[in-house]
């Protein structure tokens, strides 16, 4: 079975939340069952191995527990990308759009050195806002970003094509369409 394939029949999707219409896909089946969880983790940093990199970093809230894994799993330090107001020294910020409005994302002004190699990772992409922040945070500082990488993709939104037109490599698990 093709790793994507083995992925796609462990995440849950919930229809119709939270709201008609919509299809969430719930990524917490996967950290219910550690064989599938390690695997995750384990063909993460077979995938990391192909894009050399100093930092791991991870996107707010989700993206934590999958971030915090990688890093321990490689022996690399770990950076949270928290939401606006959630870090306590002194961050850098970058505004995003939503659907209805903006939002923005923060790191420390410490967290990478001009030249860290930087992997950012999130639970899912959908429209690519969140990630892109992310990566112009850690460029402010002079890191490169190497990539990006998740556990889903939802094609249908977009997000994995702006990444790539920004020139950022990207890697998940698995992809959904609306009708799976």
């Amino acid at each position: 079975m093709r790793p994507s394939d083995y992925f796609k029949k462990i995440f849950r999707t919930v229809r119709d939340w939270p709201k008609p219409g919509v299809n969430f896909r719930d990524i917490t089946t996967l950290f219910h069952d550690p064989v599938a969880f390690s695997r995750a983790i384990d063909v993460f940093a077979e995938e990391g191995d192909k894009r050399p990199f100093d930092i791991v970093a991870a996107v707010d809230a989700r993206g934590f527990t999958i971030g915090g894994a990688l890093a321990y799993r490689l022996r690399k330090p770990f950076v949270l990308v928290r939401k606006k107001g959630k870090l306590p020294f002194k961050t850098i910020s970058e505004s995003y759009q939503l659907e209805y409005g903006t939002a923005a994302v923060e790191i420390h002004v410490d967290a990478c050195k001009p030249g860290d190699r930087v992997l950012i990772v999130d639970d899912l992409i959908a429209t690519g806002g969140t990630l892109l922040a992310a990566a112009k945070l850690f460029q402010q500082l002079g890191g490169e970003v190497v990539g990006v990488a998740a556990l889903i993709d939802l094609v249908e939104l977009g997000g994995s094509k702006k990444l790539r037109a920004a020139g950022l490599d990207v890697f998940t698990l698995c992809e959904f369409t609306e009708s799976e």
